[in-house]
């Protein structure tokens, strides 16, 4: 993975987040919440994810793809990122 540091402690810290927010909504299912306030919880957790998402797609791209590109790998590098943000979006 070509994320820097902060990039990295960014994406971890998120990680964080998210576990407890899942924890949370384990805690909130069994405790049988309100569906609408559960559904927010999720849709949080996944926004969060989303974004952690984001994070490592731009340290590939501006990584691991960009170096393929310099050492003449460049149209595998762009057809596996091709692949992976219809993955990703869908």
């Amino acid at each position: 993975m070509q994320l820097g540091e902060t990039e990295k402690a960014d994406v971890l810290e998120r990680l964080k987040k998210v576990e407890g927010q899942v924890r949370g909504i384990q805690r909130m299912i069994d405790a049988d919440r309100y569906c609408v306030d559960v559904l927010t919880q999720v849709a949080a957790a996944r926004a969060a994810l989303y974004k952690v998402g984001l994070t490592v797609l731009e340290g590939h791209t501006r990584g691991c793809v960009t170096s393929a590109i310099r050492s003449g790998q460049g149209d595998a590098a762009v057809e596996e990122l091709v692949a992976v943000l219809m993955k990703f979006s869908g």
